[in-house]
């Protein structure tokens, strides 16, 4: 991903709730992608270790995990991506998936970061909720210092207030100015945390205004996370996007993106040249 890619797509489930509901989305969003020709990696957490509540559910650990990321990648042939939380994880997952994923908000964690970035393996960085935009600067020099050039941001909203979030479109050209892919988390950027006590809430109707705003602005990917059945889901309940819902979002966030990078090309043919 990146330059003038076409959008490509990380989707799944917030957490491993269960290896079918894995296999489930996964194969959905690989034939919606297919058929739109996006490439697409799957996305899903085998601990979600900054759940609000001590009750909350938190995926089924690494080693179980991992089991099923492993699966998902050779049985469907599509790429994977997942969290890590604490530097000894980073070694163990780099071993089956193709994207380590650094939380929001570890982020300035300079040894976690490090120690993903060791891998080799290329490492997504979720800006923080509470960072700027060109504060990430600082958190790419960290992460390519170990030898790592494929690093990507992702933004997924900024503090307001006790309890919301909102987007500033400015974030995704900042982070975009310092030369390393950028990933829009549609998803995340709706949650009210804590907005039900013990949960975060959210507005899941706000994804598909955000994705076109996004796109409209130039990134380089869509994050996204999708359930069957969100009312259902172990975490992330009125954030995640109902996966029938995918392709029409997908759609439009295509439409616009093919303009924009078209724009791009030309703005910098028309520099060249002149």
């Amino acid at each position: 991903m990146g330059g003038s890619r076409p959008l490509a797509l990380i989707a799944g489930p917030c957490v491993i709730e269960s290896r079918d509901l894995c296999f489930e989305v996964a194969g959905r969003v690989k034939e919606i992608c297919a058929d739109l020709g996006v490439d697409y990696i799957f996305k899903a957490s085998f601990d979600k270790a900054n759940r609000m509540s001590i009750s909350s559910f938190r995926g089924p650990g690494i080693e179980k995990g991992l089991e099923i990321l492993s699966e998902i990648r050779s049985m469907l042939g599509v790429p994977v991506l997942t969290d890590v939380h604490e530097p000894w994880q980073a070694d163990e997952a780099a071993e089956v998936v193709d994207i380590l994923q650094v939380p929001a908000f570890l982020c300035r964690q300079t040894d976690l970061v490090l120690a993903a970035a060791k891998t080799g393996k290329p490492v997504n960085i979720k800006k923080a909720q509470f960072m700027s935009p060109a504060d990430m600067q600082n958190i790419v020099e960290k992460a390519t210092s170990a030898g790592n050039q494929n690093v990507c941001l992702t933004e997924r909203g900024t503090t307001f207030g006790y309890g919301n979030l909102v987007v500033d479109m400015r974030s995704l050209a900042i982070m975009r100015s310092f030369g390393y892919p950028v990933i829009f988390d549609a998803t995340h950027s709706v949650q009210r945390p804590g907005g039900v006590g013990t949960a975060s809430g959210g507005d899941r109707e706000h994804v598909p205004c955000l994705v076109r705003a996004a796109c409209a602005v130039g990134i380089d990917a869509l994050f996204l996370e999708v359930h069957p059945e969100p009312e259902k889901a172990l975490s992330d309940v009125a954030a995640m996007l109902p996966l029938d819902s995918l392709k029409s979002v997908l759609s439009e966030a295509q439409a616009i993106d093919a303009v924009v990078k078209m724009s791009e090309v030309s703005g910098s043919k028309s520099q060249v040249t002149g």
